[in-house]
């Protein structure tokens, strides 16, 4: 029997009720935004250093957003699954408490 087919109740007591195989609704995940607080200490080199190394981006773009997060107190970071930006917020600031810096990160749900 095709996968694809109806099954039919073929047991002892068959009722003949006819049962239809349905394919999974996918819906795409619901996305977060990485989002780094702003602090008097951390040194913005730092900053910058943690933005090229967990997210890849390059000095130019790691020196934006680090300049954002320190003229408006808060600076996103990223925006990723659940999942994907939960990791990447733990691994900043696990980064900043190893090198004994009070940079916070944090996750926020992305609204339309």
């Amino acid at each position: 029997m095709s996968s694809n087919s109806p099954n039919k109740n073929n047991g002892a007591g068959d009722s003949g009720t006819l049962v239809m195989e349905q394919k999974p609704e996918l819906k795409e995940p619901a996305l977060y935004q990485v989002v780094l607080l702003n602090d008097d200490f951390t040194p913005m080199e730092f900053v910058v250093y943690i933005l090229q190394s967990i997210f890849g981006y390059d000095h130019e773009k790691s020196t934006q957003i680090m300049l954002s997060v320190h003229t408006k107190g808060k600076g996103v970071c990223g925006i990723f699954p659940k999942e994907i930006a939960e990791t990447k917020s733990h691994e900043i600031n696990e980064m900043a408490k190893s090198h004994e810096h009070p940079l916070i990160s944090e996750i926020e749900p992305l609204t339309d």
